[in-house]
């Protein structure tokens, strides 16, 4: 019984921060099935997220809900005024040129957080409404806070498949990702859906962040979770929305099972070794569609 307990507890560890991987893989996916770009600044939207909040809840005294909703849409309005001021700029400019900008973006903000007076480089935390509270049934008990994490990424991904198959925004993003020529053609305003991409990616990682912050804490190098993101999205197909989801969630329950029952090491390498033997069987990953060119 022991050991049915101790699999549950890590199975739930596994799929809680699968969903956070998932979340922040789902930004990648975003963005790159709009413009094909990468946005390796995709995580440390998640550290500018998490400190709103930590502001929010400490110094204003803000509720943790209130915090959360707040940070998502601060990160929304964000990520509006990076695609306005500084992307749009490159747009008819090498894909190479816009993955650079945006690795130095996450540079810059990563730096700028260290530099604020009440966020520097310390490690902070803030209470939730699920802080040191658990489910308990029988011998068996689940932690709230990784509860919550599940919970709140299934309604957020509720929220985000209802705009995106009934609003007609949601359509038009949609049939822009397929084809950009075919859409303008259809009336569709291309520079609008790339602006709606970037508000919900950068939302996306807010609301990320957030939920993260009662596991990892709040620190300025939380944003480095997108390098176990980024191949969650591999994994799952960089063209795939759900693939993004079910990548993060092997990455994560992979991370959980290897910590428990593997050697000290084995860790931080078995969701790598698992992409490894999944790209050599299926290059296009998991829900990815193979794409060939005729030369």
């Amino acid at each position: 019984m022991e050991l049915f307990n101790e699999i549950i507890q890590t199975l739930l560890s596994g799929v809680s921060i699968g969903c956070i991987y998932g979340l922040v893989a789902l930004g990648f996916v975003l963005i790159f099935k709009a413009t094909e770009v990468i946005n390796f600044a995709q995580g440390e939207m998640m550290v500018l997220g998490a400190f709103i909040a930590l502001t929010l809840i400490n110094v204003f005294g803000f509720s943790y809900w209130a915090a959360l909703l707040l940070a998502t849409v601060g990160l929304g309005i964000f990520g509006l005024i990076l695609e306005r001021l500084v992307l749009r700029s490159l747009i008819g400019e090498p894909v190479f040129a816009i993955v650079m900008l945006t690795i130095g973006l996450g540079y810059f903000v990563r730096s700028s957080v260290s530099m604020v007076p009440t966020w520097g480089t310390d490690t902070y935390g803030f209470t939730t409404p699920f802080t040191d509270k658990a489910a308990r049934y029988g011998e068996l008990v689940l932690s709230w806070e990784q509860l919550a994490i599940i919970f709140m990424t299934i309604a957020l991904i509720l929220i985000l498949f209802a705009f995106f198959r009934y609003t007609r925004m949601g359509v038009a993003m949609r049939a822009t990702s397929q084809n950009q020529l075919a859409a303008v053609y259809m009336g569709i305003s291309v520079n609008r859906v790339f602006s709606l991409t970037w508000i919900i990616s950068a939302a996306v990682g807010g609301f990320a962040g957030v939920l993260l912050s009662p596991i990892t804490f709040v620190h300025m190098n939380m944003g480095f979770i997108g390098l176990k993101a980024f191949p969650a999205a591999v994994l799952g197909g960089f063209s795939s929305i759900p693939g993004a989801i079910v990548g993060g969630l092997i990455i994560g329950v992979t991370e959980s099972l290897a910590g428990v029952y593997l050697p000290i090491g084995w860790k931080d390498v078995a969701a790598w070794i698992i992409l490894i033997g999944v790209l050599i069987i299926r290059p296009q990953g998991l829900f990815g569609i193979q794409e060939k060119k005729k030369v």
